[in-house]
C-alpha cells in the first residue's frame, strides 16, 4: 500500500527575499508568494488528493488555502510541519547571524545534528524526529492514498534526506525553492523520492505580476 505526498514549500515572503531566519516567526506571503499560490494551485487542478495537511504558520496556511480552494480540500493543520525553531537566529539574516553569533553560526553551517540554537531553539535532530513522526503518522493514516503536504524549507531539506537515505550532517546538494512541487512515497516500509523541485509551473507567477 504505497503512499505518495506532494510536498510544497510555501510562496515567497519578505524575509525570505531578505535572507532573513523566520523559524517560528509568523510572516505572511509577498505579492510574488501570493501569485507563486496560486500558480501552483492551478497546477494542481487535475491532481486527485486524499487529504491535505500543513503547518499552522501563516506562511504555510496562505499557500495551502490556495491550493486548497483549486482542489477543493481542506486542510488539516499540524503544528508539527512548523520549520526548525532558529532561537536566537529568528529574525535575524544569516550575515547578521554569522556576525553576532560566530561560534553557533559555524555549528549552525557545518550541520552539526547536536547543535541547539540558544534561545529556545531546535537540533538538527530533535527536528529532524518531529518531521519523521508527522511524515510518518500522515503515509500510516492515509496508506494507498496521495496527500498534499505544505511546509517549510527545513522540513523538506529532511523529507529529501528521509526518502534518499542521506545523513542529515551531509551538505544539501538540492535546491528547494518556494512553491515547488516535491514527491516522495512510502510503501509501508521504505521511503523514496519520486521528483523533486518541478517549477515549470511557476513562471506564470512572476508573468502576472506588475515590473517584473
Amino acid at each position: 500500500m504505497t503512499t505518495r505526498i506532494c510536498l510544497v514549500r510555501h510562496g515567497e515572503t519578505a524575509w525570505n527575499a531578505e535572507r532573513r531566519l523566520q523559524g517560528h516567526i509568523d510572516i505572511p506571503l509577498n505579492d510574488i508568494g501570493l501569485a507563486q499560490a496560486r500558480a501552483t494551485a492551478a497546477s494542481l487542478t487535475n491532481q486527485s488528493f486524499e487529504a491535505a495537511y500543513a503547518s499552522d504558520l501563516l506562511r504555510a496556511r496562505q499557500t495551502a488555502d490556495a491550493i486548497a480552494a483549486r482542489c477543493t480540500l481542506q486542510p488539516a493543520i499540524d503544528a508539527r510541519l512548523r520549520e526548525r525553531h532558529y532561537g536566537v537566529f529568528q529574525a535575524l539574516t544569516y550575515d547578521e547571524a554569522r556576525a553576532r553569533f560566530p561560534e553557533d553560526y559555524q555549528h549552525f553551517e557545518s550541520r552539526d545534528p547536536e547543535f541547539v540554537f540558544p534561545g529556545g531553539g531546535e537540533s538538527l535532530r530533535q527536528f529532524a524526529a518531529r518531521i519523521h513522526e508527522a511524515l510518518h503518522d500522515i503515509a500510516t493514516r492515509h496508506q494507498g492514498g496521495t496527500v498534499l503536504v505544505v511546509t517549510h524549507g527545513g522540513v523538506l531539506d529532511v523529507a529529501h534526506r528521509l526518502a534518499t537515505g542521506k545523513p542529515l550532517e551531509t551538505p544539501r546538494d538540492f535546491t528547494i525553492p518556494n512553491a515547488a512541487l516535491n514527491w516522495i512515497e512510502r510503501d509501508g516500509v521504505d521511503w523514496r523520492l519520486i521528483a523533486w523541485a518541478e517549477q515549470r509551473h511557476l513562471k506564470s507567477a512572476l508573468d502576472e505580476l506588475p515590473n517584473t
